[in-house]
């Protein structure tokens, strides 16, 4: 699909046969001659130009290495966005976010948001740490992020059930 801009086999005949029969007026309109051949490539010149697709994947391990390498069109045929790390602020907006059902004292929760970005922070400084030392990459993804709110919650909720029960 990224390089070809077609799928094989996707219509069936009939279809195929509709999307042409429909496409006669706007393929002369541009000077075209009509006929089925004009027709199905001006309707996949139309689906190129207009069809856009997001695809996401983690730069960690070997998967996507793996992918572009089986899938060429993954690199050849596509922009590459690399988000930058999220803001203490938006750090601290969605901490604050996934901990508001959270039962607990105001003033706790005020701590425990402020300490869950800057802890963030932390690693993400010792990871670089790591690569100018030993040369190897240790990501922190907003996954990451999402990984540590979960894990205090859902280390909190296990230490008041010891407590409480």
């Amino acid at each position: 699909m990224l390089s070809s801009g077609e799928i094989a086999d996707l219509f069936d005949n009939e279809t195929v046969d509709s999307i042409v029969n429909n496409l006669n007026s706007a393929v002369k309109s541009e000077g075209i001659v009509p006929n089925k051949d004009n027709n199905w490539k001006f309707f996949i010149d139309r689906v190129r130009k207009n069809l856009h697709m997001a695809l996401c994947f983690s730069p960690v391990g070997d998967s996507f290495r793996n992918r572009a390498r089986k899938f060429p069109a993954l690199i050849n045929c596509t922009v590459i966005d690399w988000f930058h790390p999220w803001p203490k602020e938006a750090l601290t907006s969605v901490a604050d976010k996934f901990l508001a059902e959270v039962e607990m004292e105001e003033s706790v929760r005020e701590s425990v948001i402020k300490f869950l970005p800057q802890s963030f922070e932390d690693v993400q400084k010792q990871c670089e740490e790591v690569l100018r030392l030993e040369r190897r990459y240790i990501y922190t993804t907003p996954k990451s992020f999402l990984e540590l709110i979960k894990l205090f919650k859902g280390m909190l909720a296990q230490k008041k059930g010891e407590l409480e029960g």
